[in-house]
């Protein structure tokens, strides 16, 4: 009976093995990571309270966070990926805060790394599919909760809406956002929720693993003056 058994785990195992490596090989197989610098369109203005600055993609990051199921154990964790291949202009209107415009954004998303390769691999070449759409971007319409005045050394938290656009597919998103406004540089954060489903994109379904359609997006940024 033991050594019945014993064979019985061999050839598990062996299966298991060849199916991984399978896996490997097809579903989990490597996608090249678009390295083209990003270009977004600059913002301009002739007012002279207005101040434009420009992201600092050395100092900022956008990141995902989506709840996923190891169907073998039934383990849960939130998986996470970050990049920072990110660019995009902020405009503050110091005398008139509600005319301050962001972007647009532009977002590598091939370059979304996470702490698992295959996770990574899966996502760049089947829900992404980013060796054909490198880049998302992100389109402010309005803003709302802006003061009606702001100096230098305050903190402000406002949100914005506009259009989040994912390979072929445009949908509006509502971010929060707090944001600290200097001379030098400005500094903050902004999150949202979207669901994978809404951009073709998932959720994430395939053998031993299977994500939430949910998402949080997170986007801490840096932006030093357009002319320094």
């Amino acid at each position: 009976m033991l050594k019945r058994i014993l064979i019985i785990v061999v050839v598990l195992a062996v299966i298991g093995g060849v199916g991984l490596f399978i896996l490997d090989r097809t579903v989990f197989a490597p996608v090249a990571v678009n390295t083209q610098t990003l270009n977004a369109p600059l913002l301009v203005s002739s007012d002279p309270s207005a101040k434009v600055y420009r992201i600092d993609a050395a100092q900022s990051e956008v990141h995902y966070e989506v709840g996923e199921t190891f169907l073998q154990g039934n383990r849960f964790q939130t998986a996470i990926g970050r990049t920072r291949g990110i660019a995009g202009d902020i405009l503050i209107n110091i005398d008139q805060p509600a005319k301050s415009q962001v972007g647009p954004v532009v977002i590598n998303v091939s370059q979304f790394k996470s702490d698992e390769d295959r996770r990574d691999n899966f996502i760049r070449g089947n829900n992404l599919q980013s060796s054909k759409y490198p880049t998302a971007t992100f389109a402010m319409r309005a803003s709302d909760g802006l003061p009606a005045q702001v100096k230098a050394g305050d903190q402000v938290s406002f949100s914005m809406t506009g259009d989040l656009t994912v390979k072929q597919t445009t949908k509006p998103v509502t971010w929060n956002v707090t944001l600290k406004y200097d001379a030098q540089q400005l500094s903050g954060s902004a999150t949202t929720n979207i669901k994978m489903s809404d951009f073709g994109v998932g959720p994430i379904q395939i053998p031993l693993l299977s994500t939430e359609d949910n998402v949080k997006l997170v986007f801490d940024f840096v932006a030093v003056p357009a002319s320094s």
